[in-house]
C-alpha cells in the first residue's frame, strides 16, 4: 500500500504521538443516522421494555476476508480461542499488539466456508488488513467501508431488533415460529416477502437478533417491520440514543489501540496512512499522562477473561502469558451522585471558565477516546470512558476499568473535565474542572442481562 505521509511519518512531524492524539483532530465518534425518530428517552427506555429497531447500516466498516488462508490469518491476529468456527457462525476478535495490548476488536461473520465478514470500528479491520497485505496469506480482500468514507454505497443492510417483546414480532413478520439459532450462530428467517440472515446476540442486554441483507432492500425491510411491530410497541431508535447502547450493555468501545509508540507496531504505522481512523483520532478526559503506554489496555481490563485459553499462537500471546499472573483492572460501572450533577449543570450560569465541563445528554463523549479519573481518597483506582444518561436507570453512569479491590458499593469520585490549560481540542470549551462523587457498580441493572455489546 503506496501513502505519501503515513502515521509514522505524522507522528514524528507533530513531536510525537501524544502530540498528534492531544490535537483534536476529531471529535466523538459519529453516528449516522437520523439523531431521533421520537425522542431519546422513549428511545432508551424501549429495548428494557418494548423492542428497540436499530440500525447498524452505516457506522461501521465491513473487511471481507476469502480464500485458503482465511481462518489461519484470523487465528494469527486473534488472540480468543477460534474452536468451533466455521460457516453460519459468529465470533468476536479480540486483537491484540506484539505488547498484549489491546488493538481492537471486531465481529466476524463467517458466511460461507473460508469466507469472513469482519465488522466493527477500523482498528481492527485494519490490522488484520495489514497482516494480510505484507503477510504470507493466500487470501484476497475487499472493503465496504462506512457510509461516510463510501462514495459507492453500501453492500448490506444491518439491523437490530432487541426487547421483551422482539420475539413476538419476528414470529409475525416470519409467518410462524423462527428457527432456533443458538447464541451467537447464524440462521435465516423471513421478513414478509424478504429473506434475513441473523446473528444471536443481545446489544442491550435483552435477547433480540442482528440481521442483514442487501441494502437495496433497507426500505422495505424495516417498513415491513414498523408495520407489523405497531401493536408491540416497537421503537425506531436514533443516533443519540443508539449512542448510548454500549454504555449500558457492558462494550468498553472507545479504547486506544496500542499502534502508536512500540517498536513491534512500527511496521504498522509506516504501513498505515496518517489520514487514517488512528492519524485522526482524538484523545481527551482528565486522565493525564506524558507516557502514552498509560493509556493502553489489556483484554483483562476490558472483561475479555476467555483470552486465557491460550490454545492457538497468535501475536502477543507471548506477552500475554506473560502478564496472565499480574493484578488486572476489571470492567466496572459507577453512578454519579445526583447532587453533583445538578452542580454542573448549574455552573452553566456562572461567568466566564468558572463553569464546569459541559455535558451532552444523553452521551457525554466530547473526543473519539476519553480517559476519565476515578479517584478514592485521592489515590488513582481507575479510568472511565463512557459516561451517559440513562432514562432506564434514571441517572448518570460511567463504564470502564477500576482495580480490583474497588468494590461494588464503594465511594469514589470521577473528575469531570480537562486540566487546567486544557489541550487545544476546539471541541472542548474553557471550564474549571470538578469533581462527581459517584458509586461502584457491578452492572447497572439488578437482573443479569448485560449483552455482548454494540459496535
Amino acid at each position: 500500500m503506496a501513502h505519501t505521509l503515513s502515521l509514522e511519518d505524522e507522528i514524528q512531524r507533530v513531536g510525537g504521538p501524544l502530540q498528534l492524539l492531544r490535537s483534536g483532530r476529531s471529535g466523538a465518534y459519529v453516528f449516522p443516522v437520523k439523531p431521533e425518530f421520537t425522542n431519546w428517552r422513549d428511545e432508551q427506555e424501549s429495548w428494557r421494555t418494548t423492542a428497540a429497531l436499530m440500525d447498524l447500516s452505516l457506522h461501521m466498516n465491513d473487511l471481507i476476508v476469502e480464500g485458503p488462508d482465511t481462518y489461519a490469518l484470523l487465528q494469527h491476529v486473534g488472540a480468543n480461542s477460534f474452536r468451533g468456527f466455521g460457516p453460519m457462525k459468529a465470533k468476536q476478535l479480540i486483537a491484540v499488539g506484539p505488547d498484549g495490548n489491546m488493538i481492537g476488536d471486531a465481529i466476524l461473520f463467517c458466511t460461507a466456508e473460508n469466507v469472513v465478514r469482519i465488522v466493527g470500528r477500523p482498528p481492527a479491520l485494519s490490522w488484520v488488513e495489514f497482516h494480510a497485505e505484507t503477510g504470507d496469506w493466500n487470501v484476497t480482500l475487499r472493503k465496504d467501508a462506512r457510509s461516510i468514507m463510501n462514495p459507492k454505497g453500501r453492500e448490506l443492510y444491518r439491523l437490530q431488533l432487541q426487547g421483551p417483546t422482539a420475539g413476538e414480532i419476528f414470529a409475525k413478520v416470519n409467518g410462524g415460529p423462527m428457527p432456533e439459532i443458538k447464541f451467537f450462530h447464524m440462521g435465516q428467517f423471513k421478513i414478509g416477502q424478504y429473506t434475513a440472515t441473523a446473528l444471536n446476540h443481545r446489544m442491550s442486554g435483552f435477547p433480540g437478533l442482528e440481521f442483514f441483507g442487501p441494502y437495496s432492500e433497507l426500505e422495505g425491510v424495516r417498513d415491513t417491520l414498523l408495520e407489523a411491530g405497531a401493536e408491540f410497541g416497537i421503537t425506531q431508535v436514533g443516533g443519540r440514543a443508539y449512542a448510548s447502547v454500549a454504555t449500558e450493555s457492558g462494550w468498553i468501545a472507545n479504547t486506544l489501540p496500542a499502534v502508536y509508540s512500540s517498536e513491534g507496531t512500527k511496521a504498522y504505522r509506516q504501513w498505515q496512512n496518517a489520514k487514517s481512523f488512528e492519524g485522526n483520532l482524538a484523545l481527551g478526559g482528565s486522565f493525564v499522562s506524558d507516557n502514552i503506554d498509560d493509556y493502553y489496555v489489556t483484554p483483562w481490563d476490558l472483561g475479555y477473561t476467555h483470552i486465557a485459553k491460550f490454545d492457538h499462537d497468535f501475536i502477543g500471546r507471548e506477552a500475554l502469558e506473560a502478564r496472565k499472573d499480574e493484578q488486572h483492572r476489571r470492567k466496572a460501572w459507577i453512578k454519579w451522585d445526583r447532587d453533583d450533577v445538578a452542580k454542573i449543570f448549574a455552573s452553566m450560569y456562572n461567568p466566564g471558565a468558572e463553569r464546569y465541563k459541559y455535558i451532552e445528554m444523553p452521551a457525554a463523549f466530547y473526543t473519539a477516546t476519553q480517559f476519565d479519573r476515578v479517584e478514592k481518597a485521592g489515590q488513582l483506582v481507575g479510568l472511565m470512558n463512557l459516561s451517559i444518561y440513562s432514562s432506564n436507570v434514571r441517572g448518570w453512569i460511567s463504564l470502564g476499568s477500576l482495580d480490583v479491590d474497588a468494590k461494588a458499593g464503594d465511594q469514589v469520585e470521577l473528575v469531570w473535565g480537562e486540566p487546567d490549560g486544557g489541550f487545544p481540542n476546539p471541541a472542548v470549551e474553557r471550564h474549571t474542572q470538578t469533581t462527581v462523587k459517584a458509586t461502584v457498580m457491578d452492572r447497572p441493572f439488578t437482573e443479569t442481562t448485560e449483552g455482548s455489546g454494540n459496535r
